[in-house]
């Protein structure tokens, strides 16, 4: 019975192709090359090209909180870092707050449990700041949470307090974080 076979190339053909040069950086624990635009903002890579759409745009400048990522644990405007500032950085989205079975994260579910999501537009940035704040402050008082950069149109603010205090008891009491 014949078969027909491809002939194989010659090794003398066979040309080795570069690696090609990029940004190495760490997203939601899973890492990644970016070989465009290094001054592209790390916004439009996460949503329009790997498809985390969390994360919000909230104007060009970041202003309202929506568009809040943490790089190396801070809260960051995605909007206004390039890529180019990322190399070898970890970045968590929204989407990374969950544990890798998908539970959710204490500052999640104290959020749903207050209510405090509203038309959830502003959420993702809400829940970032509010992760940024808890890494320094472990028992926030209202006026440390009022400082969060963000803003909420269906006013979520007394919900939002509500939620990041009893995410930080029950941070404090030992639910997984």
């Amino acid at each position: 019975m014949a078969q027909d076979h491809a002939a194989s190339p010659n090794k003398a053909d066979i040309t080795s192709v570069a690696v090609r040069t990029g940004i190495d950086l760490q997203i939601n624990g899973e890492r990644f090359r970016h070989t465009g635009d290094p001054q592209m903002p790390l916004l439009w890579y996460l949503r329009d090209v790997l498809r985390l759409t969390g994360t919000k745009y909230g104007g060009e400048h970041g202003e309202g909180g929506a568009d809040l990522v943490l790089v190396e644990g801070k809260a960051t405007s995605a909007i206004t870092t390039p890529m180019s500032k990322l190399e070898d950085k970890k970045v968590v989205t929204v989407e990374g707050l969950a544990d890798a079975k998908g539970g959710l994260h204490p500052l999640q579910q104290a959020f749903i449990d207050e209510d405090a999501i509203g038309c959830g537009y502003c959420t993702a940035g809400w829940l970032i700041a509010s992760m940024d704040l808890l890494n320094r402050v472990k028992d926030p008082s209202d006026n440390d949470i009022d400082t969060l950069p963000n803003l909420c149109r269906c006013g979520c603010q007394t919900r939002v307090r509500k939620a990041v205090k009893r995410a930080a008891a029950a941070i404090k009491q030992g639910a997984k974080a």
